[in-house]
C-alpha cells in the first residue's frame, strides 16, 4: 500500500539530504577515482579475498549483465583478475590484483575517515541516538529471515520508559486501546522494579544490534508466592513472524520452572490472536475468562495458566 503523500515527501527530502551527506552525486566516491558502484564490488571482493560475479550481484542486487561489464572494466584497469577455474566449470574465481589490494585499503580508510568527520561534532548521546535511529531504519527495511541475530539480555537504564512507550502506541494503532493502557502498564513495570529479587523475578529484552526487538517479564503473585506472573509479552511489528514471541516465553517458562515456581499464570485478551496462539503451543490453558470495559474497548479477558510441577 502507497504511503500517503507526507510520507513520501519527507522520505524522499531523507533521501536528498543524506545523498548530499555521503556525498553519492560526487563524480568519484570519497574523492577517490572510483564510481559508488566500482567502489562496492573492490569492498566486496577485497572483504571475501574470493568470489564469484554471481555472488557479487547477488550481494549488491545487480543485474548479472551490468556486473559482467563491471568485472571487465575493473580487470582492464588492472583491480580485479580471474584465477584458474577449479572444480565448478561454470563459473570463474574473481580476486584483486595488487593494485586493487591498494585500493581497497585506501577506500577502507577514506570510508573510516568519512565516517569519523561526521561523527566528531557529535557528544556521546547524540552519537547514541544516530546510531538507534539507523539500526531502527535497518530493523524496519530489511526483515531478517530468523531470529538468530537477536540476543536475550537484562533491560538497561531508560528502557523500562522505552517499553512503555511502545507498548502504548502499538496498542493504540492496533486495537484503538487509549491512555488507560498506558497509565496501566507504566504500573505494571514501576511494581516489576520496585519488586524485591526474592521471590526471583525476570525481564527479558531481545536486541538486535542495539534496537529493541520485544520483551518480557516474570515476576511472583503478590498473593501466592509459588506463582509467577508473565506479564507483557511485546514483539516489535518488524520481527513478528520470526518466532520471537515463542523465543521469548520459553525464556520466562524456563525461569519459572528453574526458580522453583509451581505454576505460571498471565492475563490477556481474547483479541490478541497470536499471544494466544503463542501461549498454547507452550502449554497453557484457559482457566477462566471475564468481558470488561477497559481502554475505551469492550474486551474479553482471559487468564490462562501453566502448571510447572507437571511439565517438569
Amino acid at each position: 500500500m502507497a504511503g500517503p503523500p507526507d510520507e513520501v515527501a519527507t522520505m524522499r527530502r531523507f533521501n536528498r539530504f543524506y545523498t548530499r551527506v555521503l556525498g553519492l552525486l560526487e563524480e568519484g566516491i570519497l574523492r577517490s577515482p572510483f564510481t559508488l558502484t566500482e567502489a562496492r564490488v573492490i569492498y566486496e571482493i577485497g572483504r571475501r579475498q574470493r568470489s564469484s560475479a554471481s555472488e557479487i550481484a547477488d550481494e549488491l542486487g545487480m543485474d548479472r549483465a551490468q556486473m559482467s561489464r563491471l568485472i571487465w572494466r575493473l580487470a582492464d584497469q588492472g583491480h580485479v583478475t580471474t584465477l584458474p577455474r577449479g572444480r565448478d566449470k561454470r563459473r570463474n574465481t574473481l580476486t584483486l590484483t595488487r593494485e586493487g589490494e591498494e585500493a581497497f585499503a585506501m577506500l577502507d580508510a577514506l570510508s573510516d575517515q568519512s565516517i569519523e568527520a561526521l561523527l566528531q561534532p557529535l557528544n556521546a548521546d547524540q552519537r547514541r541516538q544516530l546510531l538507534a535511529s539507523m539500526q531502527q531504519i535497518e530493523s524496519l527495511l530489511a526483515k531478517p529471515e530468523t531470529p538468530a541475530s537477536l540476543a536475550l539480555r537484562p533491560h538497561r537504564i531508560g528502557e523500562l520508559g522505552w517499553l512503555v512507550h511502545r507498548q502504548a502506541i502499538l496498542y493504540n494503532e492496533e486495537y484503538g486501546w487509549n491512555g488507560e493502557f498506558e497509565a496501566l502498564i507504566a504500573r505494571i513495570y514501576a511494581e516489576y522494579e520496585e519488586a524485591p529479587h526474592s521471590p526471583p523475578k525476570g525481564l527479558w529484552v531481545a536486541d538486535r544490534g542495539g534496537h529493541i526487538a520485544g520483551s518480557i517479564f516474570v515476576l511472583a503473585a503478590a498473593d501466592d508466592p509459588s506463582t509467577a506472573r508473565l506479564r507483557m509479552l511485546y514483539v516489535e511489528p518488524a520481527f513478528r513472524g520470526l518466532g520471537l514471541g515463542s523465543m521469548l516465553v520459553e525464556q520466562a517458562v524456563r525461569f519459572a520452572r528453574q526458580s522453583g515456581y509451581q505454576r505460571l499464570v498471565l492475563w490477556t485478551q481474547d483479541c490478541l490472536v497470536s499471544a494466544r496462539r503463542v501461549y498454547q503451543a507452550a502449554g497453557f490453558t484457559l482457566a477462566s475468562e471475564e468481558r470488561h470495559h477497559s481502554f475505551g474497548k469492550d474486551l474479553n479477558g482471559q487468564t490462562w495458566q501453566l502448571d510447572l510441577r507437571e511439565a517438569a
